[in-house]
C-alpha cells in the first residue's frame, strides 16, 4: 500500500476536498550500484567539505544560499524560509480547467501522483473526479512540495484515482529556434502513403505487460552468476545484420513485411500480464 507523502486538500472555489497524495510510480526496479572502496569492498561514503577552509563540515554547520551572482550568496535562515509567500503548500489551489487536449504531456508533464480522498472528503472527492471524466478536462493548480511551488494537472484515471502530474513551468520549457530541423525536405505521396501502411501494421493496443529491461535482467544473471561462483560472463545477443540501404519506399515496405512475421510470431505466444 502507498505511503502518503503530503496531507492537505484540493481548493477551488469555496470547495475544500481533503486529500492524501502518494507517488505514482517507484525506480526500486532499477538498475542501481554502489560505489565501493576497492581495498575493503565496503559503501563509500560522501562527507561535506569546505574547499575554501580545507577542513571536513557537519551538516549542523552548514547554511542556506541563493547565488545572485557568481560566488556571491544570500544567505537564508530558517526563519527567512518561514516567511516566503507559500500558500499552496497546505492545497492544492486550482486556478481553473483547459481540455486535456490543450497539455502538451510529453513535453510538460513530469512526475505523476496518486491522490486519494479522506474519509470526509469522499463525496466531493468523487463529484470532482466525475465531473473531469464527463467534460473531458483538466484541472491546472499550483502546488508546493519540498519547499518548492509547482504547476500541477489534475485528471481522473479510467475507473481510478485522481491523478496530479507535475509541470514544467513555462521559462523552463527551451525554445526550438535554435535546432537544426528540416525545412526544405518533403516526403512524396508515396512515400508518406507507404510509410502510413507501416505505422498502420505496426499499431496495436497499449500493454507494457508486453516489454521487458532486458538489461536489468542481464544484470541479476551477472550478480547470481558471481554470487554463485562461477565467472559471471553475459553475453548480448548478436543484432541481425542487415543492409539498410536502398530506395526509402522499398525498406519501408521491408519493415513492415517484418512487422507482420513479427506479430504472427507474438501472436503464438502467451502475453506478459501487467504487474
Amino acid at each position: 500500500m502507498p505511503r502518503p507523502i503530503w496531507q492537505g486538500a484540493i481548493s477551488f472555489g469555496l470547495v475544500t476536498i481533503p486529500v492524501k497524495l502518494s507517488l505514482a510510480t517507484e525506480t526500486s526496479a532499477k538498475v542501481s550500484f554502489n560505489m565501493l572502496c576497492s581495498e575493503h569492498r565496503s559503501r563509500v561514503n560522501q562527507k561535506l567539505y569546505c574547499s575554501a577552509g580545507d577542513h571536513e563540515l557537519k551538516r549542523s554547520d552548514t547554511v542556506r544560499g541563493y547565488e545572485y551572482e557568481k560566488g556571491n550568496y544570500a544567505l537564508f535562515e530558517e526563519d527567512d524560509r518561514k516567511e516566503l509567500p507559500l500558500k499552496s503548500s497546505k492545497a492544492i489551489e486550482i486556478a481553473g480547467f483547459v481540455d486535456d487536449a490543450e497539455i502538451a504531456g510529453p513535453l510538460y508533464c513530469q512526475s505523476a501522483y496518486y491522490l486519494e480522498p479522506t474519509k470526509i472528503g469522499a463525496k466531493a472527492y468523487a463529484l470532482l473526479a466525475k465531473t473531469l471524466e464527463k467534460t473531458g478536462r483538466v484541472a491546472i493548480a499550483k502546488f508546493a512540495l519540498r519547499e518548492r511551488e509547482r504547476l500541477v494537472s489534475l485528471r481522473t484515471l479510467e475507473n481510478g484515482p485522481l491523478l496530479l502530474n507535475t509541470l514544467h513551468w513555462p521559462d523552463e520549457i527551451r525554445s526550438t529556434s535554435e535546432l537544426d530541423l528540416p525545412q526544405d525536405v518533403k516526403p512524396t505521396a508515396a512515400e508518406l502513403k507507404m510509410a502510413e501502411s507501416v505505422v498502420d501494421s505496426m499499431t496495436d493496443s497499449f500493454d507494457p505487460g508486453r516489454f521487458k529491461d532486458e538489461y536489468k535482467e542481464a544484470v541479476d544473471r551477472l550478480v547470481r552468476a558471481k554470487v554463485e561462483g562461477g565467472t559471471g560472463i553475459v553475453e548480448a545477443p548478436e543484432p541481425e545484420a542487415e543492409e539498410a540501404r536502398g530506395d526509402i519506399i522499398d525498406l519501408l515496405r521491408a519493415t513492415m513485411e517484418r512487422a507482420k512475421e513479427q506479430e504472427k510470431k507474438a501472436s503464438k505466444q502467451p502475453r506478459r500480464k501487467a504487474s
